[in-house]
């Protein structure tokens, strides 16, 4: 199934990832690469962004990066108005931009947490709005939101406002799938479970005695006994941009292993 997006354009928000490392977002953006769709890979930092572009073309694939951070109106409009440009159409937008403060109600002030929520929710807002215009005119459009378990269960960890902003994502994309389902666009999100992510070392490592006994931790809680990848998610991500999915829409699709059909202890 190399080809199922041949044709195709897709704009990745959140396609970079730190230098060197593969990142969900940076994953996307190659994996509907390799099944035949340009890509615009953008990044709030614009050499992240490039790198992803760079890796692309260097299998031969058609791409551009963009800088554009999701917290800009401004800047979210440009990045599709540039990517169309470029290509001359646009036919899937892929949401992986998110951020993860730790923190309980009482630790988080209202700034910290509408931070969280303009970041996570504010980029699906901004830009599905900047790419529906033209799904509408063409009558076709894939929208592939990256959410989380968080968005439905209790992870272990403190994380109030990502908790909350990722069910809004969730429901959010139903709204927008709904709405539009009569008009060739359909929405989906993505709900990784413990997905092994340079992310991860940075934000939960230093909870652990050491990394090795943060990935047997975090493995053992999972029916299927590992973590997953970003290729996982990049896999499903495709599935569900491609015609092979035509008929799959407001769906929020766990990715997660067993992750969340589990009782703790009882597996």
């Amino acid at each position: 199934m190399k080809n199922r997006l041949e044709g195709k354009v897709a704009i990745v928000f959140g396609a970079g990832g730190p230098a060197g490392e593969m990142s969900n977002g940076r994953a996307a953006a190659i994996a509907y690469a390799r099944a035949g769709a340009a890509v615009i890979a953008t990044d709030r930092l614009a050499e992240a962004a490039e790198e992803t572009a760079a890796m692309i073309r260097s299998e031969g694939y058609p791409s551009i990066s963009i800088e554009a951070d999701v917290t800009s109106t401004d800047a979210v409009t440009q990045a599709v108005k540039a990517g169309i440009e470029h290509f001359g159409h646009l036919d899937i937008l892929h949401n992986n931009v998110g951020i993860a403060p730790a923190g309980s109600p009482i630790e988080l002030d209202d700034d910290a947490f509408q931070r969280v929520m303009d970041v996570n929710v504010g980029s699906v807002h901004r830009t599905v709005r900047a790419v529906l215009p033209h799904f509408l005119s063409q009558g076709s459009g894939a929208i592939v939101n990256v959410s989380s378990l968080a968005a439905i269960r209790w992870t272990g960890y403190s994380y109030f406002s990502y908790y909350a902003s990722k069910a809004a994502v969730n429901q959010a994309t139903v709204a927008i799938a709904l709405q539009y389902a009569d008009q060739g666009i359909r929405a989906n999100v993505i709900m990784p479970g413990v997905i092994d992510t340079p992310l991860v070392y940075k934000q939960i490592a230093d909870q652990y005695s050491s990394v090795k006994e943060m990935v047997k931790a975090r493995s053992h809680a999972v029916p299927m006994r590992k973590t997953g990848s970003p290729w996982d998610i990049a896999s499903t991500a495709v599935f569900l941009a491609s015609e092979e999915a035509g008929f799959i829409t407001g769906v929020c699709l766990p990715v997660d292993g067993g992750h969340s059909c589990a009782m703790p202890g009882l597996r």
